[in-house]
């Protein structure tokens, strides 16, 4: 495979069963996906999508088991991430490919390049999670249940102001989380904020620990393999509350990720017992991000101006079968407080149930994937899908 510079690119080391190709033409862009199972017209069809800083390679432990109960798995490399579209984009560079209505776009072009009509089942995790929601709630006749990982959906846009004619409206205090959050003692940051900021992806692309082993830290620090995981319901969203979360997540103001995770970092003997993420599987993060940077994952986590055009799904929920799959030692499920609460009782209408699974922390589909196929393969029978 050739990069958009001519040069060839590693294979991408997958477990047999599981096929790597590009798909041209998709909404404008090129995608590289992985699939696996039989695709045919009559076959079912389970969608992945991954978060950051992942790939698609990182379902590759879920794909078989999946597709051996007979779906046609797909998960691709998301927009700007890996072997797709805009994975070497700049800070300074539109950002309307990468607003959410354009993200949905993508996926729906996608499974209709592949003969999809129907995905009996969209399953996201991380920044992933957000986009196989919003999938699911603005496409149901397509997208039949979602299944979220590790980061809960957050409420669709609040309905218009009613009755203005009336009743006037109450502008709304903006938020001083971050001014709150520097007059800690020590000064902290929160990180969506910080991976916004154009500084971010050079201090990670270009770290002082190199980028195997920045990879190897944030991995292994937002994983169960760190024993300081042990995640529990923050009260509000106040600074006071946010300071309880782990570096990674509430960073030291003064320090970009790269530094933030260097207390993270696991030693020889902890890298040589990881099997969920060996060192052969890491050196193909590490290869691919450092060719294409981390940008184009980060424009993610910016204040989008085109994503103003998801009010008019205002008010609107996710009306087909979800559940969240979520690690027990993940602080991602609990960063956003009362989110969880929220998406099981607010932002679904039929909401299956919240499951924490042992042994796992943020990485859950790569650090127990026979118990995360169990889970959604349980559900899909519950719904007949």
């Amino acid at each position: 495979m050739l990069n958009s510079h001519g040069k060839k690119m590693n294979p991408v080391p997958l477990p047999k069963g599981i096929n790597s190709r590009v798909i041209e033409g998709v909404n404008g862009a090129s995608f590289h996906i992985l699939e696996s199972g039989h695709r045919s017209s009559t076959s079912k069809s389970i969608l992945l999508i991954h978060g950051f800083p992942e790939l698609a390679f990182s379902w590759r432990k879920v794909m078989i088991e999946l597709a051996s109960q007979g779906y046609y798995v797909i998960a691709p490399d998301v927009r700007g991430y890996g072997r797709s579209s805009g994975a070497g984009v700049a800070f300074q560079d539109d950002l309307r490919p990468f607003s959410t209505l354009n993200k949905i776009q993508d996926m729906l072009a996608l499974i209709a390049a592949l003969g999809r009509r129907r995905i009996d089942a969209v399953v996201g995790h991380d920044q992933g999670s957000s986009l196989a929601g919003w999938c699911a709630l603005s496409r149901p006749d397509i997208f039949k249940s979602v299944v979220m990982m590790s980061s809960p959906f957050p409420l669709a846009p609040v309905t218009f102001p009613f009755d203005t004619e009336t009743i006037p409206i109450t502008p709304l205090k903006p938020s001083r989380i971050a001014e709150d959050l520097a007059l800690l003692n020590p000064p902290r940051k929160y990180y969506q904020h910080y991976y916004a900021s154009e500084q971010a992806n050079w201090n990670m692309l270009y770290p002082q620990q190199g980028l195997h082993s920045f990879l190897r830290a944030y991995y292994h620090f937002k994983s169960a393999d760190w024993k300081g995981n042990n995640p529990f319901p923050l009260k509000e969203l106040t600074a006071l509350e946010w300071e309880k979360l782990p570096r990674y997540y509430v960073m030291d103001l003064h320090q970009g990720m790269a530094e933030s995770v260097l207390s993270g970092t696991p030693s020889q003997q902890e890298i040589e017992k990881c099997k969920w993420l060996t060192e052969d599987e890491l050196m193909f993060y590490t290869q691919e991000y450092s060719r294409t940077g981390f940008q184009g994952g980060l424009q993610g986590y910016r204040l989008n101006p085109y994503d103003k055009d998801l009010a008019v799904f205002a008010g609107q929920k996710i009306n087909v079968p979800s559940m969240f799959i979520g690690g027990k030692n993940d602080w991602g499920n609990y960063q956003t407080p009362g989110g969880l609460e929220r998406l099981e009782t607010e932002v679904t209408t039929q909401y299956q149930g919240t499951y924490f699974v042992e042994g796992a922390g943020h990485w859950v589909q790569q650090e127990k994937p026979q118990e995360v196929c169990h889970m959604v393969l349980e559900f899909l029978k519950r719904n007949s899908l």
